[in-house]
């Protein structure tokens, strides 16, 4: 019996999405990235897709269903960080339709942000869903990886060969792995992630498969773009491999007290009839909101302010964890 990951323009059931909680993650931003990541909730479930929106206590729910449309269902667990494309269960099916979760060892990005809840949170996610829960015996967050549906997955050598992960596994091993547990056949190795994405260099927040085969890239909009040479690199490997690319506008270069923040339009999420994409505030925005619609005519795409978000670590893709549906 082999279990696939679905790609993640699959038609899901749900989408579980976490609500920023910690001042201490977000100093001077959290109201701000609660609105933020309300609004992201918000826009998914007016398309009348379940949107289950996971909030840290009753404090936080009433912070939440003061912000939310009263399509939003809030659920109270514990959790550390909201990203639950890295924490949250990764859900896989067989061919015909039964669903299990796999779970992977976390530890915090390579032992950079440990948080209480962040260990559980994904089993809990996943028996809260009826669904039986296979642990593997190694470190993996989903950010790190984004698959087209045909066997091929695309990741980077920065995070996944990074020794603060697994630093006994070599990469045929990982690409065994890969296989084993998540139904990949073929990997796309990218090198570089983006400038300080502290996640040390997730897939998502650089390329993302939109199609069988399609990838999706940004192409620097300035002589001054900080991930300039990242996207050509990536661009290369991409096509060296016989992938299609698609170029999409980056944001530009994005600072904050000097420090280039790992800004990206990548780091979308592709909902049952929505693609919701992190804008910034920059003159590029809609270019790059325009570029992505083009690659989802089945759905509406708009993009949501996510500056206050990214002061976080993350974006939309990097909070939310969609749950495939068995049809």
């Amino acid at each position: 019996m082999t279990y696939t990951l679905p790609p993640e323009w699959h038609a899901q059931d749900w989408i579980w999405i976490g609500f920023p909680h910690d001042p201490v993650e977000w100093p001077g931003f959290l109201e701000a990235a609660q609105v933020q990541m309300a609004q992201f909730a918000s826009a998914v479930a007016e398309t009348g897709q379940d949107v289950r929106l996971i909030v840290r206590d009753e404090a936080n729910r009433a912070r939440a269903a003061s912000l939310v449309s009263e399509k939003v269902t809030l659920e109270v667990r514990r959790y550390g960080d909201v990203w639950l494309r890295d924490t949250g269960p990764l859900v896989v099916m067989d061919e015909a339709g039964r669903r299990k979760a796999m779970r992977f060892g976390f530890n915090g990005w390579g032992g950079k942000y440990l948080m209480d809840g962040d260990q559980e949170i994904g089993a809990k996610l996943a028996e809260s869903a009826d669904l039986a829960v296979e642990t593997a015996d190694w470190i993996l967050e989903g950010g790190a990886l984004d698959g087209d549906g045909t066997g091929l997955v695309v990741t980077t050598e920065q995070c996944l060969l990074n020794p603060n992960r697994n630093p006994h596994l070599t990469r045929a091993d990982l690409e065994m792995r890969l296989q084993r547990d998540l139904g990949y056949t073929r990997v796309l190795w990218l090198g570089e992630g983006l400038i300080n994405d502290h996640t040390d260099g997730h897939v998502d927040n650089l390329a993302r498969f939109v199609a069988p085969n399609v990838l999706a890239l940004p192409t620097a909009t300035g002589a001054d773009d900080p991930n300039a040479a990242i996207y050509a690199d990536a661009k290369a490997r991409a096509e060296a491999m016989g992938v299609t690319v698609r170029e999409v506008p980056s944001p530009g270069r994005v600072e904050t007290d000097g420090r280039i923040e790992p800004a990206s339009y990548m780091n979308f999420a592709i909902t049952s009839k929505l693609v919701v994409v992190p804008i910034y505030g920059t003159r590029h925005d809609q270019d790059g909101v325009a570029a992505i619609a083009e690659l989802f005519p089945d759905r509406k795409t708009v993009g949501v302010m996510a500056d206050a978000v990214l002061a976080g670590g993350g974006s939309f893709h990097c909070s939310s964890q969609q749950m495939p549906s068995r049809g």
